[in-house]
């Protein structure tokens, strides 16, 4: 099983979200992706991922996490001893969204939500100052994030299998090119390739 973590005003539609779910749906393994709406709490946030991700972890699970969404990954990595691939992982996001404090809205939609200033805290008893198992993680990071620095991810990574992508953007534009390779790492035994599908048996 593979759990999808979305970014911080992000969703189960967001574009790396859907192109994953597009090659899992065309290779016949939709049913093996999770991919919540996370609520704004941090806390209430990993109380669902950690109720998904129980069922299946440690031996069965990878997770795919995506800006704040990387951070969480890492976090529930670090705890159920699982695989875990960042995307432009937000690496100490309390500095980045303590502006956001406040009513906001999502990304793919008008609907409002408030993040409150207790989430802060919430975030910094999530935060994981040193990555234990280098090898479980991926990191894929691009120099051209407008939002993050890839050089704080490379560190923070540091001895982790790593793709820096020369420019892109935060929301790795190209993304449908790394995709195969971002689920090659989660489920190494299915074999998936270039061409959206898999190879073996379906």
């Amino acid at each position: 099983m593979i759990l999808y973590l979305h970014g911080f005003r992000s969703s189960p539609r967001s574009f790396k979200a859907r192109v994953v779910q597009e090659r899992m749906t065309a290779a016949g393994r939709a049913g093996d992706l999770i991919c919540p709406q996370l609520p704004a709490s941090p806390k209430a946030a990993m109380e669902l991922a950690l109720l998904l991700a129980e069922r299946h972890a440690p031996e069965n699970l990878a997770i795919v996490g995506s800006s704040l969404g990387g951070f969480y990954a890492t976090w529930l990595a670090e705890r159920l001893g699982v695989r875990a691939v960042l995307l432009n992982p937000a690496v100490d996001p309390l500095k980045n969204l303590e502006q956001h404090v406040g009513v906001t809205t999502t990304w793919h939609s008008d609907e409002t939500f408030e993040f409150r200033r207790e989430y802060i805290d919430e975030l910094a008893a999530l935060k994981v100052s040193k990555i234990t198992h280098p090898e479980r993680y991926f990191l894929v990071a691009a120099t051209g994030d407008e939002v993050l620095d890839y050089r704080d991810m490379v560190a923070h990574y540091a001895g982790a299998r790593r793709h820096v992508i020369d420019g892109s953007n935060h929301a790795i534009s190209e993304f449908p090119q790394y995709v195969d390779e971002v689920l090659a790492f989660c489920q190494p035994d299915v074999g998936w390739t270039q061409a959206g599908s898999k190879t073996g048996d379906n």
